[in-house]
């Protein structure tokens, strides 16, 4: 008998493998939409004409990381602050994007699916992992690029 009928489970990644997974799949996606290893520290805005623009903040840049903030340019009304958003944390040398914190608006929910609820903190990093790599997909989709990003700050400091 081969292996894999008497083994299935052992083909299949582990929940820790799965998300390391997603952290990669999410550090390219990021690298192809707006070329992070060369943005600068500063804030940015991809604007498409459709009225929902998108605020990319390099907040630190160190070595081998980079942290950045992803969100649309409306606030929730609720908390006062821009949703959804998301936290990131950008490994250069491992070539991966961890989500830090993320905060879903039901507008982004409808579009891309929802963030259920999580029972331990290893699923509650998947599924952030997860709802970033579809919004990443869906703004890949929309037309947001690195030919779409404008630098705020420098327009602010020329001024």
């Amino acid at each position: 008998m081969s292996v894999v009928l008497e083994h299935p489970a052992s083909l299949l990644p582990s929940r820790f493998a799965w998300l390391m997974g997603l952290y990669a799949e999410n550090y390219h996606r990021l690298a192809r939409l707006f070329a992070t290893e060369r943005l600068a520290l500063g804030r940015y805005r991809s604007s498409l004409d459709d009225g929902l623009d998108l605020h990319l903040d390099v907040l630190e840049r160190h070595r081998y990381t980079l942290d950045l903030r992803l969100s649309y340019a409306f606030v929730d009304a609720a908390t006062g602050e821009p949703a959804p958003s998301a936290q990131l944390r950008v490994y250069q040398d491992a070539h991966m994007a961890e989500v830090l914190d993320l905060c879903a608006d039901r507008r982004l929910v409808r579009a891309i699916g929802p963030l259920h609820p999580a029972r331990s903190l290893l699923q509650r990093r998947v599924r952030m992992s997860s709802f970033l790599n579809r919004w990443l997909e869906y703004l890949a989709e929309q037309g947001h690029s690195v030919g779409t990003l404008e630098r705020l700050d420098l327009a602010v400091a020329a001024g």
